[in-house]
């Protein structure tokens, strides 16, 4: 039988976590499109009502990109995982997973909702076509906290694209997406 390590004990638990975040669960077989696309409606209509400005510039972007109920656990290495879908003109498009692993000072649990505004077609074009896209520098990004009512002025964004954060629920002492890969889901 072998000896456990410490080292050996975070990589097996470093690995779990990975498999959990990009694994598909069972519950998503049969009508997954038709749910993911309810939620999302759900969601998107609670960022309209909570940050001012996303509905205009929803109407100014190229495509949107919402992933409701994103859920991100942590205790030394975290992980998070969320569907949504990729909607242009109002229609999706696309089914996309969201899928992170972090290691370090990282304590708690919570859920979230995120909206990437795709503002150019060039922005757009490239998320489409990239096989695990990362956001990068190119992100404008807006956190609305504790419920509070965050406003978005689309007249000053200069980025292609543009992340909220919304309607936050539970504790994370640390809620960087560094690391996030977006992977298109096929139904």
């Amino acid at each position: 039988m072998p000896s456990w390590t410490r080292r050996g004990l975070l990589s097996v638990a470093a690995a779990g976590g990975v498999a959990a975040c990009t694994t598909r669960p069972a519950s998503l077989q049969g009508s997954a499109g038709a749910r993911i696309d309810a939620a999302v409606d759900a969601a998107i209509a609670e960022l309209y009502a909570t940050v001012s400005g996303s509905e205009q510039l929803a109407s100014r972007a190229q495509g949107l990109l919402v992933i409701p109920n994103i859920t991100e656990l942590g205790f030394f290495a975290g992980g998070a995982y969320g569907e949504g879908a990729l909607r242009i003109n109002g229609v999706t498009v696309d089914y996309f997973s969201l899928s992170a692993v972090s290691v370090g000072f990282i304590f708690g649990a919570q859920a979230y909702n995120q909206a990437l505004y795709f503002l150019t077609p060039e922005a757009l074009q490239e998320f489409r076509l990239a096989d695990g896209w990362t956001l990068g520098v190119d992100a404008a990004v807006v956190v609305n906290t504790d419920g509070a009512a965050g406003s978005l002025n689309t007249a000053s964004f200069n980025r292609p694209i543009v992340e909220v954060v919304y309607a936050q629920r539970g504790l994370l002492a640390d809620a960087s997406f560094a690391g996030a890969k977006y992977s298109r889901i096929y139904r």
